[in-house]
């Protein structure tokens, strides 16, 4: 039982640290997404014109509740989106924390797992607020992967059954949204793996989980089919015209995309002044996914537990969507950027539990090659996010300023030329409207006394 404890401890110390950080870095104001999210869907988040369109299976549902309870409780005041976001990272600490116990994780394996989850990598989701489902999307992920994994492996508990059938409408129609397409995929890859494995009775369960999550799928897609695409970005032509325009360019973007799991992006830019340090690190990770890949096959390591390949698998698809999704920017860095960090870091928690488990289960010869490379891969990632964890919280005070100052400038905004709000407020600066949009914004909040109107309102009275 105290074994128990101290695993699920990790998580929660995880959690303090995420809340201590938000705290430490930002404030109460809006900027970039939320402008947008404001002039769509204040003041009156109860008009069911803006619930039920066409595309609200896009719109991810569950930001409905949580903006509803914001509006209600906290005045609008973005800092409850972050502490979500945190909460929801502390709730994927602990599914992993769940499977660990399960399969014996040694102490010290886990805790590089709980130093890369919590990482500070991905700083700019854990501040920007509006992206808290983002967070949650992936505790369903995991939990979805962990319970597909104790019915694989024999260890399923009441009502897992029921739950891989019901829990791909849940998660893609409720709380992923757009993040659901890797999910789906690798659910549907999964299923139909596990199907042709599997021998005798069940068999056809793994038919009717993946179905589900085509189903699921498919009514995602459908509806994404309503939507209207409105981002910046300055490609015109098509991926193929550009792949044979400038071939070199995708090589690097998808490569590059792969050494942000070691250094974050934003300090690798500091320190990395060529591309060469960046590919060195990206094919040394691209060589770790390919040897967990290999060793989940040599080692028959499925047969026991899918839930690191899973991972493995879905951490690999993230880097090529990111590719296919966001070439478009024509920035080669664009991969490396923090936002992208929680979908990234779940093919290494994959390559981590399989070097794990391979060194704890084999006793023959090959073992010393497996805990070399274990070694390895523990100490690059353990030192690279500790490194990336270190310099921002050094930056925590200056990200914090930022957030001070511009609180400032929102509360005198009516003085400020659009030119000034486009430049401040990081919201779509190529645009031509986007000053008027930030001030549509803030004009929306004023007159409603919310966000840092809200607390402005509240001294007076």
């Amino acid at each position: 039982m105290k074994r128990k404890y101290l695993y699920y401890l990790l998580p929660l110390l995880g959690t303090v640290f995420g809340l201590w950080y938000i705290f430490s870095s930002t404030c109460d104001g809006i900027y970039s997404d939320y402008v947008r999210l404001v002039n769509s869907y204040l003041p009156d988040v109860w008009n069911p014109d803006k619930f039920f369109v066409p595309d609200i299976l896009t719109r991810v549902p569950a930001n409905y509740l949580g903006r509803i309870i914001n509006i209600y409780l906290f005045g609008y005041n973005t800092m409850f989106d972050r502490v979500l976001g945190v909460l929801a990272l502390g709730l994927s600490g602990g599914v992993i924390a769940a499977y660990c116990l399960r399969k014996k994780v040694p102490f010290l394996w886990f805790s590089l797992l709980m130093v890369v989850v919590f990482s500070l990598n991905k700083w700019e989701m854990l501040t920007n607020g509006s992206g808290w489902t983002h967070f949650l999307s992936f505790v369903c992920f995991y939990y979805h992967y962990e319970i597909l994994d104790r019915v694989w492996s024999g260890e399923e508990k009441p009502h897992d059954k029921r739950k891989l059938v019901l829990l791909p409408f849940a998660t893609t129609l409720l709380v992923a949204g757009p993040y659901c397409a890797i999910y789906s995929v690798t659910v549907i890859l999964a299923c139909g793996v596990l199907f042709l494995l599997k021998k005798g009775r069940g068999k056809l369960d793994y038919c009717l989980y993946g179905v589900s999550a085509f189903i699921s799928l498919g009514l995602y897609l459908w509806s994404n089919s309503y939507a209207i695409e409105d981002h910046a970005a300055p490609a015109t032509g098509s991926i193929l015209d550009q792949l044979k325009e400038t071939p070199g360019f995708f090589v690097r973007f998808f490569v590059k995309s792969f050494s942000s799991m070691v250094i974050g992006g934003e300090r690798a830019e500091e320190i990395f002044h060529t591309n060469l340090p960046f590919l060195i690190l990206g094919f040394f990770v691209i060589a770790l996914y390919l040897i967990a890949i290999w060793w989940n096959l040599k080692y028959r390591l499925y047969q026991r537990t899918i839930f690191p390949l899973i991972l493995i698998v879905s951490g690999g698809l993230n880097h090529v969507l990111i590719v296919i999704s966001r070439w478009i920017f024509l920035q080669e860095n664009y991969g490396i950027s923090s936002r992208y960090a929680l979908q990234f870091q779940t093919g290494i928690l994959g390559i981590l539990l399989t070097f794990c488990l391979i060194v704890q289960s084999r006793k023959r010869r090959p073992e010393e090659l497996v805990r070399l490379m274990g070694a390895v891969a523990a100490a690059v990632f353990l030192i690279g996010n500790i490194y990336t964890t270190y310099h921002e919280i050094k930056k925590a005070p200056n990200r914090l300023e930022i957030y001070e100052k511009r609180v400032k400038l929102a509360l005198d905004f009516e003085n400020l030329s659009d030119d000034e709000l486009r430049e401040k407020f990081e919201y779509r600066k190529n645009r031509e409207d986007s000053g008027a949009k930030v001030r549509s914004a803030l004009t929306i909040l004023k007159e409603n006394g919310y966000s840092i109107f809200h607390s402005r309102e509240s001294s007076k009275n």
